[in-house]
């Protein structure tokens, strides 16, 4: 209520994204359409939660969601986008070797061994202990540093517990961050040998993306929308286990050509189907397909 005091939505087309905004809806003049993006996995939706977002839900005059396996029983009409990446934004623009190093360095990351990377918001959905867990594993066969990038979502309640419980694994070869520095996740990006995502539900998954447009070898959690970027050995690997997970870090990290060949695969993949183009193309498709509705509600003098 208090956002819709402050904001006035007399646009042309509105695109609410994800449930927090949803019943803005409820406090506007709708003049004209209304469209809910729809960014999380509703494979499984708490019932309770997903009865009550249905009542604003079903205002809308179209939905979009990540992928097929997520939709629902509803009135509105549903589409389907996967999402997309800007390789211009500073997270995805090229970076030369110069200033690769400045971001690391200002963070004190150490890049004398091979580098493990995981960028993400701090939640249990994306793993942060298993993903250490599977580190410490692998370690005892390869050297290397992992590095734990994120943030807490001012939005999950849960994001601060879980980022204070994985605070007491840090030590000199697992550096845990939470800052918002889209340079350095491009940095590290670029500077890992291998990145994970070991992620235990996912809308989509955009670090996935991010990881595989920069030529990297992503280890996946085998859920959501990672299974529609990543074919297991094919531009990358999907893991369902700590172990498994650390498996594959010792295999790509012992065999630099396996890396360039899921890489080079990760990236054509992108280039194909998960760039801002595509993206764009579909969002207006859809806009040119919305047809406008006039109602004549004027009335005549009763001359009888």
């Amino acid at each position: 209520h208090q956002n819709s005091l402050r904001t006035h939505l007399d646009h042309d087309l509105v695109v609410i994204h994800d449930p927090q905004p949803l019943p803005m809806i409820n406090y506007y003049r709708k003049n004209n359409p209304w469209i809910w993006r729809c960014h999380i996995d509703l494979s499984k939706p708490n019932k309770e939660v997903w009865s009550y977002l249905a009542q604003f839900i079903e205002k809308y005059d179209a939905v979009i969601l990540s992928a097929r396996e997520y939709a629902q029983k509803l009135k509105t009409p549903q589409l389907f986008f996967m999402p997309a990446i800007d390789p211009f934004s500073i997270k995805n623009r090229g970076l030369s070797e110069e200033e690769i190093d400045e971001r690391l360095e200002h963070y004190n990351i150490p890049t004398d061994l091979p580098m493990v990377v995981q960028i993400s918001r701090f939640d249990r959905w994306k793993d942060p202990e298993g993903v250490i867990e599977a580190f410490k594993l692998a370690r005892k066969e390869v050297d290397c540093t992992l590095v734990l990038l994120g943030n807490v979502a001012t939005d999950d309640p849960e994001g601060g517990k879980v980022y204070e419980a994985i605070l007491k694994h840090r030590e000199d070869r697992i550096i845990i961050l939470s800052c918002q520095d889209s340079a350095l996740v491009n940095a590290l990006q670029r500077r890992a040998d291998v990145v994970l995502q070991k992620s235990i539900r996912e809308g989509f998954g955009l670090t996935v993306t991010e990881a595989m447009w920069k030529g990297k070898a992503v280890i996946g959690g085998n859920v959501g929308g990672i299974r529609y970027q990543i074919e297991n050995g094919v531009n990358g690997f999907l893991v369902s286990s700590i172990e498994e997970t650390a498996d594959r870090i010792i295999q790509l990290l012992k065999d630099k050509s396996l890396r360039e060949r899921l890489g080079n695969n990760a990236k054509e993949s992108v280039r194909k189907n998960f760039l801002l183009t595509r993206e764009v193309e579909q969002y207006l498709d859809l806009f040119n397909s919305i047809e406008p509705i006039f109602n004549v509600k004027y009335r005549t003098a009763d001359t009888g």
